[in-house]
C-alpha cells in the first residue's frame, strides 16, 4: 500500500517558539553548531489504490485546505514511498 508523506512547515514570516525553544534547548544538551531550528509538521497517509496524478492532485488539495493553515503554513512537500509495491 502506497504511503504520501505531506511535510508543512511555518511560513519563513511566522515566528517559531516552539524551534526557538529546541534551539536554545541543544547547546544547553551538549549538541553544538545549529544556528536555528524551526518546527513543522509531517502527515502520512496511507492510500488505498494506485498513485496517479488525479490522486496526487486531491491529496494536494488537502495539504494545501486541510493539513496545513494557509495563512501561516506552507506545504513544503508530497512525497510518494511504497510506490514500488503497487500492481
Amino acid at each position: 500500500m502506497p504511503r504520501v508523506v505531506v511535510h508543512v512547515m511555518p511560513k519563513p514570516e511566522i515566528l517559531d517558539p516552539q524551534g526557538k525553544a529546541v534551539a536554545a534547548a541543544l547547546p544547553r544538551l551538549g549538541f553544538e553548531g545549529i544556528s536555528s531550528v524551526r518546527q513543522g509538521k509531517r502527515f502520512e497517509l496511507d492510500v488505498d489504490g494506485e498513485i496517479t496524478e488525479e490522486v496526487l492532485a486531491s491529496l494536494r488539495e488537502a495539504a494545501t485546505t486541510l493539513l496545513s493553515n494557509p495563512v501561516i503554513e506552507d506545504v513544503v512537500s508530497i512525497d510518494v514511498e511504497g510506490a514500488e509495491d503497487q500492481g
